[in-house]
């Protein structure tokens, strides 16, 4: 089993309003085997059309290889317009070594709602991909219900305390 670890932490800051929400890079990412032309930070992928997009939308010229400069692009690009990433999965163990959500098994999640909390400017999430199993929105839909559930046993048990002899 390969243990997919993301490589990067969350990228936010205080005037965060649109949050990107993911999985995992691809495991090149994780093991420092990048492509000639991937960079390395969030979505660097140079098969990821996501960058791809923003550059002709926005003209901004990207460079895309190794280079502090191609990142920095980057982070500038998502600080300007308040734009945050956060991937949903920390980590994940893989049968096989590639990028296919459905791949992935012993999942363990970030508290991305611990981070919209801690970050709480953010208005928007921008969910990549489907609701597919191992999905980002089916793992926030799955942490949603968790904490829901956990507030309805809170409830229940307020209940039956208030109604004590």
């Amino acid at each position: 089993m390969f243990f997919h670890q993301h490589p990067y932490p969350p990228f936010l800051n205080i005037s965060t309003k649109k949050l990107i929400v993911g999985t995992l890079p691809p495991p090149r990412f994780s093991t420092g085997q990048l492509l000639k032309k991937d960079v390395d930070f969030c979505y660097g992928s140079y098969f990821n059309s996501l960058w791809l997009y923003i550059d002709k939308i926005h003209n901004l010229d990207l460079r895309y290889d190794n280079s502090h400069k191609a990142m920095d692009q980057r982070k500038h690009f998502l600080v300007t317009h308040n734009i945050g990433v956060c991937d949903i999965v920390e980590s994940c163990e893989r049968e096989k070594i590639n990028a296919s959500d459905l791949g992935m098994e012993n999942i363990k999640l970030r508290n991305l709602i611990g981070y919209l909390k801690e970050f709480s400017n953010v208005d928007t999430l921008l969910i990549t991909g489907g609701n597919s199993k191992n999905g980002p929105e089916y793992f926030f839909r799955k942490h949603l219900k968790n904490i829901i559930y956990s507030l309805m046993l809170c409830q229940i048990k307020f209940q039956e305390f208030i109604n004590l002899p």
